[in-house]
């Protein structure tokens, strides 16, 4: 797995390199994530879950394909007392259009990467790692202007299960 993690971002800095198109900024809010469906927490039933921030920039290698790292931060806590979780993902994300008109793109976005989480409850504080990811088969992108667009995505993942947001080109 950390060979292939290692090739997939080498394959990556080649391409950014040869790749002369400028990159874009991604700001964005999903709700019910991956963290709080799976059990990323050590057990307890999660008392309430506001959903995830994500960050990120996209460089594009392809005219329908786009790659790059994002962060994702979320936080919850466990009923009952529990400890406050605090999730701190970090992923490398990849893009595909599939189809496009005047109007509107639509995509799909995987994205593989790492989550900290960061228990604490009564002074006791602990990190854990787990595995993170993201898979939305459907995306869709709405240009505002040359440089802004809103996007809204239908998946599953650290960024959430819906994910709205906006796009901005540099």
């Amino acid at each position: 797995m950390k060979k292939l993690f290692l090739a997939l971002i080498a394959a990556a800095g080649v391409a950014f390199g040869a790749s002369a198109q400028s990159p874009e900024i991604q700001i964005g809010y999903g709700g019910y994530t991956q963290m709080d469906a799976t059990d990323m927490h050590d057990g307890g039933a999660v008392n309430n879950a506001w959903g995830a921030l994500t960050a990120g920039v996209n460089f594009k290698l392809a005219p329908k394909l786009w790659i790059g790292p994002s962060y994702t931060f979320s936080s919850s806590s466990v009923k009952h007392d529990g400890p406050n979780l605090y999730y701190h993902v970090i992923m490398l994300n990849g893009r595909y259009q599939y189809y496009s008109n005047s109007i509107v793109k639509l995509y799909a976005h995987l994205g593989l990467g790492a989550d900290i989480t960061h228990i604490a409850i009564d002074g006791y504080k602990e990190n854990k790692g787990y595995f993170a990811y993201q898979i939305s088969p459907l995306g869709a992108q709405v240009d505002l202007n040359r440089s802004v667009a809103m996007f809204g995505e239908l998946g599953f993942g650290a960024q959430g299960l819906v994910q709205v947001g906006v796009r901005i080109g540099l």
